[in-house]
């Protein structure tokens, strides 16, 4: 994994510093607040847009059902953030722990990347988010907005599809076809592109929306994905199951309404693909916040559907070129590796066969 995430460096660390900028709180939604129009009438959410943030996908177990922090542990974690930065900025020193543990913090995960081998990122390549992300001005423990910020419960019984796996043991090495997509170019290789749309932890974050009367696309600057949205359409009935599924939407008032159903099983959320429908909703809260919330639904494996909330914020910049593939020297990189280390064990296992060969046979002489 660690040598996709090394495809996007370029990208990320252009956009990091800009997205470490954005360090202005969410204000309260206002009912009052009416979104601009497109020259053809529909609600503008054209924007680069942002969801790098400090919430959590789930919430941290020890805090319950407790779905908002108050300002003043706001502050604090995103005072700490601020210590991570100075630090991150600092030189290196190559026999560091790569973990990173700020002054009164927990540690944070992300920069444990590669274990601490070549490869593992300091602060600066990264964009995690500066800020607790809000929802109408209050900062949210986590992205989930079930009672205690997990996934629920499976019905009994459930089959459950497990996450993408990288290939390993023998024959992992074979092809560029037994690695990931992610290492290959194709799409991301978290949850940005959706559905549900989710931060990756990581960097590149970030979104452009793109309207017509007919179509909305959401191209996603991790691994320039694109979602194509058709408007007022009916889902696809040939089973055919794209990259991110068949999404169709419609505009309910303000709101952006996105269904997507035909998920393909690589593209699994939380244990479903086939029987999976995510709605998604999109509405521009205030001028520098677009609302979005996903529902989640699989008749076959949870009791009813469930979902969760966040609002992007402006990126102030335009989407830099995620130039995969033309720098994109991991993956011959590791296939020519294996086939070193392949031949290095042909010429070992040569070289003791033929050792064998010429070796007397037990009880006869020359």
């Amino acid at each position: 994994m660690r040598l996709a995430l090394a495809l996007a460096l370029g990208t990320a660390l252009a956009t990091s510093g800009l997205a470490q900028a954005q360090t202005t709180p969410a204000p309260a939604a206002s009912a009052q607040y009416k979104a601009p129009r497109t020259s053809f009438g529909q609600p503008d959410l054209q924007r680069v847009w942002s969801n790098a943030s400090l919430t959590p996908l789930t919430r941290p177990p020890a805090l319950g059902e407790k779905l908002t922090y108050s300002e003043d542990e706001v502050k604090k974690m995103e005072d700490a953030v601020l210590v991570e930065i100075a630090e991150g900025d600092a030189p290196t020193d190559p026999n560091a722990s790569a973990t990173f543990v700020a002054k009164g913090t927990v540690e944070r995960p992300e920069f444990k990347a590669a274990g601490g081998a070549v490869g593992g990122y300091n602060r600066g390549w990264l964009d995690p988010g500066n800020n607790v992300m809000r929802v109408n001005g209050e900062g949210r423990t986590s992205v989930l907005t079930t009672p205690n910020g997990q996934f629920p419960p499976r019905k009994p019984g459930a089959a459950v599809t497990p996450a993408p796996q990288m290939p390993a043991g023998s024959g992992a090495f074979d092809s560029y076809e037994r690695r990931s997509a992610g290492e290959r170019c194709i799409v991301s290789f978290g949850r940005n592109g959706g559905p549900p749309m989710l931060a990756n932890g990581f960097y590149n974050n970030n979104y452009q929306i793109v309207q017509t009367p007919d179509f909305v696309t959401i191209v996603v600057e991790m691994n320039h994905d694109a979602r194509i949205v058709k408007l007022n359409a009916k889902h696809r009935t040939d089973e055919i199951r794209p990259y991110f599924g068949d999404s169709i939407g419609w505009w309910d008032g303000d709101t952006l309404v996105v269904e997507t159903t035909n998920i393909p099983q690589s593209q699994q959320f939380a244990g479903s693909w086939k029987n999976l429908k995510v709605t998604e909703r999109f509405k521009r809260s205030a001028e520098d916040r677009l609302y979005y919330s996903f529902s989640v639904e699989d008749p076959t494996m949870w009791e009813k559907p469930w979902g969760g909330e966040y609002e992007f914020h402006p990126l102030g910049a335009p989407l830099f070129e995620y130039a995969c593939h033309e720098g994109n020297h991991a993956l011959p990189g590791i296939l020519s590796g294996e086939r070193v280390l392949e031949a290095e064990a042909a010429a070992e296992a040569a070289k003791a066969a033929a050792a064998k060969s010429t070796k007397p046979a037990k009880g006869k002489k020359n």
